[in-house]
Parts: structure tokens; C-alpha cells; sequence
């Protein structure tokens, strides 16, 4: 998600129950519900393995059963029922197709506190039969032309989306990166930033704890970022922050083997 004001998590709260936990520059995820701006409709099937979370935000299927997110989208870890993921379809009305789970445990990174770790993971009561997708494991392919996709709005301070947009947005150097107001606190090796310096094209709010990803030496997708947070959506000089999946690769095998 993008930093408004202050930095702002991509996450929405779309309940009670739902938690919206801010970074270090906090502001409530509940000001704002967005999505990728900028983009187009995904086709049916294009990226099977898009999961969208009833906090209001995204993920992706790690493995058939376990959901990749942001930490920032859920609460501490251990048992939770109270999350619903819904997969298989493009239109989140379309009931042909639509595959809905509840959740059954949620692991939080290890050391969140708003600032980079912006990682978890929620086990499903039971596999959804989809490709998953895969994650970087080394810094190959941290660079480059990303894909990104969500829900979340189409303009800052936008509404959620019915359908799932996707969008393309370049690599952005940590050094370039940290140039940019309010980029100062990037956190070296854990987060990953890209975007056009014109800006039009972004994730924005709701579109929190989606992959960014590209493909591989073997055309395959693959994951390389975790939607995190940003200045407002889509402005100029102002790229998206992702969590750099490589760096936790090892430690997301580790916890998934343990749920």
C-alpha cells in the first residue's frame, strides 16, 4: 500500500474483526479503499494464483493451502478463523468458478513492527485447487519490468474494485528510491521499490499483501515482492514499496513446513 500523508499500508478494513496495521508513518489503512491504478482487466485464468482477503487485501497461493500477504494485513500469530479468501475468478460477483475458504491460522513475520518484514502467511482450512506461485529465492530477478494485480482502487482515494486489474511498473534503485520525499526510511535488503518517475501507474490502497512478480529464466511467473506501502497512489516521483521476497524466501519455506 502507499504512504498518503504519512506512509500509509495498502490494506483496507472491511469489517469489525479486520485488522489495519499502519508502519511506522501510521496512518489508519481505513481512510482509503483502492486498487492498481492505471491498469487493465485481467483476463479469466491469467493469474490463477490471485487470492483476494476479506480485510481488504490481496495475496497469493504459496502453496494450495497457504496464502502469501502482508504482515501488516493480519493480526499476531496463531489460530484465526476470521479471514475468507476468495480465489478462481476475476469478478469478485461471479459466483461460477469462485472458490471461497475460511482461514485457519495466520503466521506473522518474526520481528514486524511496521517497519520492512512486511510478510505473513494464513494456512486455509482446506487446499484450493489452483496453480500457486512460486517465489524468488535469490536477487535474479529483483529488476526490470514487474507485473502487479489486485483489487484494491484504480485512484487514490478511490473505491475497491469488482474486477482485477493488472498493471506494469519498472525497478526503481534503493538509491533512487530513498531520493524521493518520504523514501528516506526504505530498509536496505528487505523492501524493493518500483514505478514510473511520472507516476500513473501503482498499487494503491486495497491492493496490500498482492504479489509483484515477472518471469523467470523459464517464462514462468514468479515472485519477486509483496505489495507494502507508498506515498498516496500513482504520483509522480512517488514508487511503490514491495517487500523483497528473496530475502525472506528461506524463512517463508520454513514457517509454511511448520503450518
Amino acid at each position: 500500500m502507499k504512504k498518503l500523508l504519512t506512509a500509509l499500508k495498502r490494506c483496507v478494513v472491511l469489517g469489525a474483526a479486520a485488522l489495519a496495521i499502519v508502519s511506522l508513518q501510521p496512518v489508519s489503512a481505513a481512510q482509503a479503499a483502492e486498487r492498481v491504478v492505471g491498469g487493465t482487466r485481467a483476463a479469466q485464468g491469467e493469474f490463477p494464483f490471485m487470492v483476494r482477503l476479506s480485510m481488504g487485501c490481496g495475496g497469493a497461493l504459496y502453496t494450495q493451502q497457504i496464502v502469501l500477504t502482508a504482515a501488516h494485513c493480519v493480526g499476531s500469530t496463531g489460530p484465526n478463523t476470521g479471514i475468507t479468501a476468495t480465489a478462481g475468478v476475476v469478478d469478485l460477483q461471479n459466483s461460477s468458478g469462485r472458490v471461497q475458504v475460511r482461514s485457519t491460522y495466520v503466521y506473522r513475520a518474526p520481528g514486524y513492527n511496521g517497519t520492512g518484514k512486511d510478510w505473513a502467511l494464513i494456512k486455509l482450512a482446506q487446499p484450493i485447487n489452483l496453480p500457486t506461485l512460486k517465489i524468488a529465492t535469490t536477487t535474479q530477478y529483483n529488476s526490470g519490468t514487474f507485473t502487479v494485480a489486485g483489487w484494491g482502487a484504480n485512484r487514490e482515494g478511490g473505491a475497491q474494485q469488482r474486477y482485477l486489474l493488472k498493471a506494469n511498473v519498472p525497478f526503481v534503485s534503493d538509491a533512487q528510491c530513498r531520493s524521493y520525499s518520504g523514501y528516506s526510511g526504505l530498509v536496505a535488503n528487505e523492501e524493493i521499490c518500483a514505478g514510473l518517475p511520472s507516476g500513473g501507474v501503482d498499487t494503491c490502497q486495497g491492493d496490500s499483501g498482492g504479489p509483484m512478480f515477472r518471469r523467470d529464466a523459464s517464462n514462468a511467473w514468479i515472485q519477486v515482492g509483496i505489495v507494502s506501502w507508498g506515498i498516496g497512489c500513482a504520483r509522480p516521483n512517488a514508487p511503490g514499496v514491495y517487500t523483497e521476497v528473496s530475502t525472506f524466501a528461506s524463512a517463508i519455506a520454513s514457517a509454511a513446513s511448520s503450518l
